[in-house]
């Protein structure tokens, strides 16, 4: 049982591992829209300011041009890292059924445990009774 017992926290163990990267992930995702709508503010301020909303016309603000680059790589690590949400919720769901297979296997283990001792104790008890009854028919 100890050796059952180690597996079930390792099982956990990869499950908690598994729940705080989808965490982690999520955040930087989070984090990577945020600072893209921040940066969309600062480009329209930029535009609204020089008066120029054409990123093509050679006196658009390099401020705004760069802003642009920067938030558009933003939405594209934004979206790599979706791709990897995904796979790590994957794994995040295999962990936890190979989890859950571990424990059921535990329960049935421990009823069957208790099943057999409940027998045995019956045994003893009925063991009991007969030696009881039998010294009854003798006295």
């Amino acid at each position: 049982m100890k050796s059952r017992d180690t597996l079930i926290r390792l099982k956990k163990f990869q499950v908690d591992e598994k729940r705080r990267r989808v965490a982690q992930i999520e955040s930087m995702i989070a984090d990577f829209q945020r600072m893209s709508v921040d940066l969309e503010r600062e480009i329209q301020t930029e535009q609204d300011r020089a008066g120029i909303n054409d990123p093509s016309h050679f006196a658009y603000p390099t401020y705004a041009k760069a802003a642009i680059q920067r938030r558009e790589n933003l939405t594209r690590s934004a979206d790599e890292l979706k791709g990897q949400l995904e796979e790590a919720k994957a794994a995040l769901g295999e962990a936890f059924e190979e989890l859950k297979k571990v424990e059921l296997l535990d329960e049935r283990d421990q009823a069957r445990e208790r099943a057999e001792e409940n027998a045995r104790e019956q045994a003893d008890m009925d063991s009991i009774g007969l030696m009881r009854s039998r010294i009854g028919a003798v006295a």
